[in-house]
């Protein structure tokens, strides 16, 4: 276990910024993908699997490797995962054909995890009263490399084998950090036990299958023997697992947690804030490049109010959660991103206005995801931190693969304004849920 000092802040810092990149990797595809069909003559549809690939794979590794850190250690899993996510930049920055792209991509996925694994870690490392500002720096770090992605890719004018050689230094960078800053010792964070292989098995496949019915399915059709057998597959599988995991001594994911009252009310807040968020985020890519002609570059230029902002609240949330409940943060922050939103559909130009609505996008969401990362383990023992704060990763995992399903099709349909509608609406959601959880509690 750490040494409760001022060095253990150094380790936070090395978490942080390992978490960042490991959420930077999701989104600095994104921009990418047009030019990538370009260059290796494929169409849009199947470029598309490059993030797709990721996706899944940080969606089956979400539960995994934070199970594994809970039962054998958070730092070794951690640096693994780094390996991994260096191991797949390298791959993908030297491939000049699809299936090597891909499969690089599903390597950088399994860094996924970094964040539940990091705040698991950080409540052995610091005391009751410094953790809602560690926790908050960690979680606001998931939108800091979310935002910064555009801007990677932007400075590099979209260069494939540039951004992934970029990702492979800032990978061994956060690798060599976490490495030399970050100890570990047996204690009371860490428990016996052994990996449900059933549970392990049962989750991937319905997440498997989910996220690929929902990734997939515009192409394919919903009403596509394909994408409807994927769904139903993927609720059998789902049933399966609910039954095995009941039945395990050990579980993966254990039931009793999900149903807790602390757990469903961090769940649904995150499904809704990331949906939110990633919503928001693809319409202004795609208003700001279609509308007004932006480069990448200036796409990230946009954003950078809310990937700053978003770290600097961040860094507020300890004051802030000794005065008010992580819940009632919660509802604050949702109800800002839907003010951000409904400023975004009503934007007809660029400009002061833009920034305006992003930088107030950044304050909601910094200050959500800050209090969500309190708000998921708050009620939860040590030992099984990581496994509730995995929970909560791969819910904010599902909203955003939602939300690129439903925010492309209503773009399309309707148009960003409407889009940004969308993204109020989920916000707005998560802000009367968190409140009503809040109460809900204190009653």
């Amino acid at each position: 276990m750490y040494k409760k000092s001022p060095g253990s802040w150094t380790a936070v810092g090395a978490l942080a910024f390992g978490v960042a990149v490991g959420s930077l990797q999701m989104t600095v595809v994104v921009p990418l993908l047009p030019r990538l069909a370009r260059d290796l003559d494929a169409s849009p549809a199947t470029v598309s699997w490059i993030l797709t690939a990721g996706l899944l794979s940080g969606a089956v590794a979400i539960p995994l490797l934070s199970r594994l850190g809970d039962l054998y250690g958070r730092r070794p899993v951690s640096l693994a995962a780094l390996v991994l996510l260096v191991a797949g930049s390298v791959l993908s920055a030297a491939s000049d054909a699809l299936a090597p792209l891909i499969a690089g991509r599903v390597l950088q996925g399994v860094a996924a995890p970094l964040l539940p694994l990091a705040i698991g870690l950080v409540r052995q490392a610091l005391p009751g009263h410094r953790l809602p500002t560690a926790i908050g720096v960690l979680s606001a770090t998931i939108g800091v490399g979310s935002g910064g992605g555009m801007i990677v890719a932007g400075l590099v004018d979209g260069d494939k084998k540039a951004v992934f050689w970029m990702l492979a230094g800032l990978g061994a960078l956060a690798l060599a950090l976490v490495a030399g800053l970050v100890r570990e010792e047996r204690g009371p964070g860490r428990r016996d036990g052994r990996l449900d292989l059933t549970g392990a098995a049962l989750v991937s496949t319905w997440l498997v299958c989910l996220l690929l019915a929902l990734s997939k399915g515009a192409e394919w059709g919903w009403t596509s023997p394909v994408t409807l057998g994927l769904l139903v597959c993927a609720a059998v599988a789902a049933g399966c697992w609910v039954v095995a995991a009941r039945r395990a001594a050990s579980p993966l994911i254990e039931i009793p947690m999900l149903l807790h009252p602390g757990t469903v009310g961090a769940t649904v807040a995150s499904f809704l804030i990331g949906f939110a968020l990633f919503a928001a985020i693809t319409t202004i890519s795609a208003y700001a490049q279609e509308a007004l002609g932006a480069s990448v570059l200036q796409v990230g230029l946009y954003l950078l109010p809310t990937t700053l902002l978003m770290f600097a609240v961040s860094v507020l949330a300890g004051p802030l959660m000794r005065r008010f409940s992580p819940a009632t943060l919660v509802a604050c922050g949702a109800a800002l991103v839907a003010l951000a939103a409904l400023w975004l559909a009503a934007l007809r130009g660029g400009g002061p206005d833009l920034y305006g609505a992003t930088a107030v996008l950044g304050l909601g969401v910094g200050l959500g995801y800050a209090a969500l990362g309190t708000m998921a383990v708050e009620h939860v023992e040590p030992a099984r931190t990581a496994a509730a704060g995995g929970v909560n990763a791969l819910v904010r995992v599902l909203g955003s693969s939602v939300a690129g399903v439903l925010g492309a099709v209503v773009l399309s349909a309707g148009g960003p304004g409407w889009a940004f509608v969308l993204a109020a609406g989920a916000a707005l959601l998560a802000s009367l849920f968190a409140a009503v959880h809040g109460k809900a509690r204190l009653a």
